[in-house]
């Protein structure tokens, strides 16, 4: 930290950012406010030119903030929000607590304390777009949820037939039954032949479920809702439909962008060999882990949440579950140990130990990802693609466990 001239707080804002300047010996240099406009950046370049080369404390490590300061040459070092609070508290015992303050004590544990922080990197901007992409994708995803479970609560409300009738309102095709026969009258109305058609339409027609649902069909005036609950409701189930349908149209477009930059980033080769990633999860995974973000297998583990927060004290010790990681990160890796247990034998077996010592489902994987994510990051350090029979002789060698529990397996050396 020697070599920089300043130590900067920024308590940023939407509309507003705080900025304080400490000098190496903890001096406050400069202490202003700007707003988030182009004047206002202007005004900060030129306050912060004198006081440079100098290093940034700010509590984020993404958004429009922190690729602005990037782009003036600063040295970022992004800083946990709890972590953020203690030094905060540690100027202020007595409780106060305002922007000036919070970024004065940002600047100042910056001076003191980080040498043991990591600056943060710029990424490539392949990655930084797959990594936007990724993020923007799933918050998708959540809406179509919402409007699904929208859509669900609607036609339970005045169309049970149509809830009988399709058990998957994540199809486009129930999307589009609503669409099209919107209310148990406009349903019968319509009649068996075009009831096949629709069916056929929509890849539906099914020797196996094609004679329940015409006959849930025929049957759905038996049971429905009242005139007017029908008549508001229905109203409502087809906007919503509609929705969804342009949803999924721009959910395709952005899927169809990410395989593209997926397949142009250097690394695809490292993921596309993982068991269990797939054509989704990969790009995400990759835009969390890309270059060097992190500096360990244990950084890496922590941040994706697989790594559980332990408590010592005296004779006590608590393992606690940890709460504090990037969500994203540990959502994609929850969804891939479990799907790779379907791929390697290893990982099944195991999960499976894990539940035998009364281990709920996601504490298992959570075990399982963690234990994947140490592979992962030695495959990019190394640039290696993943052989599983390299794994399994690895494990022979190291005298895992999981060796034992396999099929056919090879007796692992007495540890």
């Amino acid at each position: 930290m020697s070599s920089f001239a300043s130590f900067a707080g920024f308590d940023w804002a939407k509309e507003k950012h705080d900025v304080t300047i400490v000098a190496p010996d903890g001096r406050i240099l400069e202490q202003f406010q700007f707003e988030d406009t182009a004047e206002g950046w202007g005004r900060f370049q030129k306050q912060i030119t004198p006081h440079l080369p100098m290093a940034v404390a700010i509590e984020t490590s993404c958004g429009a903030a922190v690729d602005r300061l990037l782009q003036l040459g600063v040295a970022i070092y992004p800083i946990q929000p709890m972590a953020a609070k203690r030094y905060r508290e540690r100027k202020a015992p007595t409780g106060v607590k305002d922007n000036a303050l919070d970024a004065w004590s940002l600047a100042d544990a910056l001076r003191l304390d980080g040498h043991t922080w990591r600056s943060l990197q710029p990424e490539d901007p392949l990655t930084q777009e797959l990594r936007i992409l990724s993020r923007d994708e799933v918050a998708l995803i959540e809406q179509r949820t919402a409007l699904i479970n929208q859509l669900q609560q609607a036609i339970y409300e005045y169309y049970p037939a149509a809830r009988q009738a399709f058990k998957d309102w994540t199809s486009p095709a129930s999307w589009q039954f609503i669409i099209q026969f919107s209310t148990p009258e406009m349903l019968i109305r319509a009649g068996k032949r075009k009831w096949e058609r629709f069916l056929k339409s929509n890849g539906l027609h099914k020797a196996e479920t094609n004679a329940e649902r015409l006959e849930i069909f025929a049957n759905a005036k038996q049971f429905h809702g009242t005139p007017p609950v029908t008549a508001a409701k229905s109203v409502l189930a087809v906007a919503t439909a509609k929705q969804l349908l342009t949803l999924e149209e721009q959910l395709t477009t952005y899927r169809r962008r990410i395989r593209d930059l997926f397949a142009q980033h250097p690394d695809h080769e490292i993921y596309d060999s993982l068991p269990g990633l797939g054509e989704k999860l990969a790009p995400r995974l990759l835009s969390r882990c890309a270059g060097d973000r992190f500096g360990s297998t244990q950084e890496m583990q922590c941040v994706a949440g697989t790594a559980p927060v332990s408590q010592e004290s005296g004779k006590s010790r608590v393992v606690k579950f940890r709460y504090a990681c990037d969500k994203l990160l540990r959502a994609t890796v929850h969804h891939w140990a479990n799907l790779s247990r379907e791929k390697c034998a290893w990982a099944e077996a195991y999960y499976q130990r894990k539940r035998d010592y009364n281990m709920s489902h996601a504490a298992a994987l959570r075990c399982l990802g963690h234990r994947w994510l140490k592979i992962l990051y030695k495959m990019l350090a190394t640039r290696t693609l993943y052989d599983e029979a390299l794994h399994l002789r690895n494990q022979v060698a190291h005298g895992s466990w999981v060796i034992t529990l396999m099929p056919n397996s090879v007796p692992a050396k007495p540890s």
